[in-house]
């Protein structure tokens, strides 16, 4: 047995309800992709765990040479196009805060720039990322003050002043519950970070979504080390209502993204090798760029419950 499959732990139960029955939607060894019998949460086993998954999100995550599989091609370089990307989607987080000054906190914050769209816009912003790796550009951008290189736990343990029990006006996750062994331990947590009338802004890949049922095994988002797993409507209200959240909104819009062609050339090899040649050529033009949503991400505003 090779050391990578010894690192991998098989997951016997549902996160969400307990259950040990499940379907087997697809396996792609050492994989399975499987549907939860009892509520229909779809997750990976088995799964790196501890240290093995922090590993995952070292600096061959952020620059990866296998991005259709595995992290991203240069996360760094695409900063305009992601910058574009939060200053788009802050629309929708203005229409469930208003304009008025906030405390955020963004969590899974990665280079900060969701935290520097929020700057331009004169809010009060603080970010916590796992990576070392990537939290370092967010360190440089907005100061050591602002951005925790650790978990939100220890954030809280070790800077209880800036991160006190309901001091955040708005609290983000994007990308981040999928990831995550134990999401709903991640949602406490930030729920009791929330002011009373604060909101949660969380987003999420909704593998129940037109594309991603069309794509079934080819979906770009089945990158099994990092994504653990794969929530739908119903599931993520339920993951919400688990941590104590009541869902106030969710919508597939201001779910996509600006992407370079050459992006779009890279995913088009999880489509086949015709894809791959056709595509091919939009990876000449990687200064071009283009707003994507296939409305297979979903966006859900939540409150904390009283």
């Amino acid at each position: 047995m090779t050391t990578e499959v010894a690192n991998r732990v098989e997951v016997a139960v549902c996160q969400l309800c307990g259950s040990r029955e499940r379907s087997v939607a697809f396996t792609e060894p050492p994989w399975q992709v499987v549907r939860c019998s009892g509520c229909g949460l779809v997750y990976v086993t088995p799964r790196l765990s501890g240290e093995a998954l922090r590993e995952v999100y070292g600096e061959s995550y952020w620059r990866s040479d296998t991005p259709k599989t595995r992290g991203y091609a240069d996360y760094a370089r695409d900063a305009d196009l992601y910058l574009k990307t939060f200053r788009r989607r802050f629309r929708l987080v203005r229409q469930h805060v208003g304009d008025r000054p906030l405390r955020v906190l963004d969590v899974g914050c990665a280079a900060g720039f969701f935290l520097r769209v929020c700057r331009e816009l004169g809010h009060d912003a603080y970010g916590v990322e796992i990576s070392p790796a990537i939290a370092a550009l967010a360190v440089d951008a907005l100061g050591a003050d602002r951005v925790f290189v650790g978990d939100l736990d220890a954030a809280v343990a070790e800077r209880g002043a800036t991160y006190a029990l309901h001091s955040f006006d708005l609290v983000t996750m994007w990308d981040v519950v999928e990831h995550v062994p134990d999401p709903q331990a991640l949602l406490r947590t930030a729920r009791g970070l929330l002011k009373p009338d604060g909101r949660l802004v969380l987003e999420t890949q909704n593998v129940a979504s037109r594309f991603a049922r069309l794509l079934g095994p080819r979906w770009q988002h089945y990158k099994h080390d990092e994504h653990l797993y794969h929530f739908d409507p119903d599931t993520a209200r339920m993951l919400l209502d688990q941590a104590g959240f009541d869902l106030v909104a969710w919508t597939p819009r201001f779910g996509g993204k600006y992407v370079s062609f050459a992006f779009i050339a890279e995913r088009a090899a999880r489509l086949g090798r015709f894809a791959a040649f056709c595509l091919r050529p939009l990876g000449w033009l990687r200064g071009a760029n283009v707003y994507l949503n296939f409305r297979d991400e979903m966006i859900l505003i939540a409150r904390p419950r009283a």
